[in-house]
Formats: structure tokens, sequence, C-alpha cells
């Protein structure tokens, strides 16, 4: 009995590879951060997730965690020396609860942080 071995054409190969790289590309989900640049200025709204002031005790940034629509759940930094930015301190952070519509107004420090102090326009701001 001969065994009989079957296989494509090479160039047959080649296309259901490519065809089959092409649709996965499709399906894979873009990074949340992918549109986050380290100096880059930041504008966005979202909805409070936490608040973390405890940093403040040790000279370190607040924390507050703001949910947006297209890029995730974005770090917004609180610097603890108000002293030291050009922007106007947000009022009292820890009035700041889940849910609470807010706009953001910083530089992006890292994928995924802002930091709310660099320049007078920037804020962190509760959104009736």
């Amino acid at each position: 009995m001969k065994l009989r071995t079957f296989c494509l054409p090479i160039p047959r190969c080649g296309a259901l590879m490519l065809l089959a790289c092409s649709l996965s590309a499709c399906v894979t989900p873009p990074a949340q951060t992918a549109s986050f640049v380290p100096g880059a200025q930041a504008e966005f709204e979202g909805r409070v997730v936490s608040v973390d002031t405890t940093p403040w005790a040790y000279d370190g940034n607040a924390v507050v965690m703001v949910a947006t629509g297209n890029t995730g759940i974005v770090q917004v930094q609180l610097p603890a020396r108000w002293n030291l930015c050009q922007a106007e301190p947000p009022g009292d952070v820890q009035a700041f609860k889940p849910d609470d519509r807010v706009q953001v107004a910083g530089t992006f420090t890292e994928a995924g942080t802002v930091v709310v102090c660099e320049q007078p326009r920037h804020h962190l701001r509760k959104m009736e």
C-alpha cells in the first residue's frame, strides 16, 4: 500500500498564512493607553473610581482613579505641595466619591498617569 502525502502549493500556503495573520490583527483589541505620550497634555472627562489621599501624609501625590469611556482607567495624581504648582488646588479632594463625574486637564507622565500641576489651566473638577 502506497501512502499519499497531501501538500498545498507554496503560494497557496503563503496566502493562507497572510490571511490568518491579517484576520488576527482585526480581533486584537487596541492597547488601553496607546494615546498616552509622556509630556503630552491631556483633557478628558470620566467617573471617579476611587480616591486615595494617604500619600499626602508623606509628601506623595494623592491618587484619584478615573474611568474614561475610551482609555480605560486613568490615575490622576495631585501633588501634596500645591504651592509649587501652577494649577489651582482642586478643593476638598476627599469630597470626591465613586461615580462622581469629573473633568481633568493635566500632563501625562507615563501610560495611564496624569499629573495635575504644571500649567494654570490644569484641573480636576467635579461636573454637575
